[in-house]
């Protein structure tokens, strides 16, 4: 699937093994919670970015203590209705300070990429490669916030008080 990064579909050099597949001998690998739970020490070892793929069902503490060490957290939204991914990228973000690629996948879309930015997504699997132009220009289509989030922008209110 594309990967949609800085506004621009880019390659992904990240390779997803499952739960029982074999791991590559180099390279950076995104694996499964479980797996991550399970072989943890062993992938410590192997000399490769790592990164770990949650189910929107998991609880991110399960990770707290690994995120110095993880260079990639995908984050699944299994349909567009489901939105607990939100609110673990803003605990990843905001509560555990994890500043290393936080990528949305499953059912990615165009209407919800913003607020998935401002969430503290930074990299985004989206279906159509052909699409990059709509999605840079979504993530430019509002340029004032009420609120704060991750992404650190300042507030409408704030802006009109320093002014």
């Amino acid at each position: 699937m594309p990967l949609l990064k800085n506004g621009e579909v880019v390659a992904d050099p990240w390779q997803h093994v499952g739960a029982t597949d074999e791991l590559p001998r180099e390279g950076p690998v995104v694996v499964p919670l479980e797996r991550w739970k399970a072989e943890g020490q062993t992938l410590r070892a192997r000399n490769a970015p790592l990164g770990v793929r949650l189910a929107n069902t998991q609880a991110v503490a399960e990770l707290a203590a690994d995120l110095e060490r993880l260079d990639l957290i995908e984050l699944e939204f299994p349909k567009f209705v489901d939105g607990r991914a939100y609110t673990q990228a803003r605990l990843l973000r905001e509560r555990y300070g994890y500043r290393h690629e936080l990528r949305a996948t499953g059912n990615v879309l165009r209407d919800q990429l913003q607020f998935m930015q401002r969430c503290g997504f930074d990299a985004f699997e989206i279906a159509d490669p052909a699409a990059a132009a709509a999605w840079r220009a979504a993530i430019s289509e509002i340029d004032v916030v009420y609120q704060a989030a991750a992404d650190d922008r300042v507030p409408a209110m704030q802006l009109r008080r320093s002014a």
